[in-house]
């Protein structure tokens, strides 16, 4: 079992201790410890009742249990898939992970993948009045497309990055009504206070250029099309850390104080393997105080032949 280690170190506060050696009970280490958590952050799941996944997300679920993290973030592609699927392919597929997270000892935050958005491709033969078109399906079984959550003095957003066409095709993006709650929830947040993001597409990625070339370029449906201007409504919070999928790809890219750190796949090469040499496998990310580091955890999954 191989485990990929990267430390964060960050800056340290220095804190003017008052005459007498008094000291807040803010700096003692009772409160750095009260700041202390550990959560996991599990992507490209693509749960199917095909190539045992079902039994390799256990498994995956049984680790994270014995690693007793405060919460799980899922990073998308959480079915396997509901794009050009029928209702009835859809809502299994559904019922199957709604079914998987009753497994966990701990609270699931779940982000919205392209895989996700039901009978948006032709071939699927679901009409656009459908009910749970879209990603109406997404809400009406999981919940929110974007929200955010608190923990232990760090904040957490979880966005929607997947934009319908309308043309049997998605992009990346946020749109206009999702920029607007970003601002506004970005009102009620302290400046110095810690900020982590999840995002099923990424905003940044070296995919392209590592695996194809330097002068290659993303497509419209690799990346968040609009993530400069997303991210510039950042520019004067504490963002530290974006987490990201879709790529069943492991980098760390640290761009002007942001770590972005796509996550790789809990299901590698959809269940049937390695993919870029990678095992299949989740994030552990361990904060303390100010400071946080992430290792690459391979559950130990090893494919089934047939």
């Amino acid at each position: 079992m191989k485990i990929y280690t990267y430390l964060i170190k960050s800056c340290i506060v220095l804190v003017l201790v008052l005459a007498y050696g008094c000291n807040t009970s803010s700096d003692s280490p009772t409160a750095e410890n009260d700041r202390s958590f550990k959560f996991v952050f599990m992507t490209d799941i693509h749960l199917q009742p095909e190539n045992h996944a079902i039994e390799g997300f256990n498994q995956a679920i049984d680790s994270v249990n014995k690693i007793n993290p405060d919460f799980v973030i899922t990073g998308g592609d959480l079915v396997m898939d509901v794009l050009g699927q029928s209702y009835e392919r859809s809502d299994t597929l559904y019922n199957l992970y709604q079914k998987s997270l009753e497994r966990f000892n701990m609270p699931v935050y779940n982000t919205m993948g392209n895989h996700e958005i039901f009978g948006i491709y032709e071939e699927s033969g679901v009409p656009k009045d459908h009910p749970e078109y879209g990603e109406k399906m997404y809400e009406n079984r999981i919940g929110e497309r974007y929200y955010s959550f608190d923990h232990k003095g760090w904040h957490f957003m979880i966005l929607d990055g997947i934009e319908d066409t309308g043309e049997s095709s998605y992009i990346g993006k946020i749109d206009s009504i999702q920029i607007e709650w970003i601002k506004t929830d970005l009102e009620n947040v302290d400046q110095e206070t810690p900020v982590v993001v999840s995002i099923h597409i990424p905003f940044i990625t070296s995919y392209m250029q590592i695996l194809y070339g330097s002068m290659e370029s993303n497509n419209e449906s690799l990346v968040i099309t609009n993530a400069k201007d997303v991210l510039e409504l950042f520019e004067d919070y504490n963002l530290k850390l974006v987490l990201q999928g879709h790529l069943h790809f492991l980098e760390d890219i640290y761009v002007q104080g942001t770590h972005f750190v796509t996550g790789g796949a809990v299901s590698s090469r959809w269940w049937q393997g390695k993919e870029h040499g990678m095992e299949e496998g989740f994030l552990v990310v361990e904060v303390t105080g100010e400071e946080f580091e992430w290792e690459y955890f391979d559950f130990g999954w090893e494919v089934e032949e047939e």
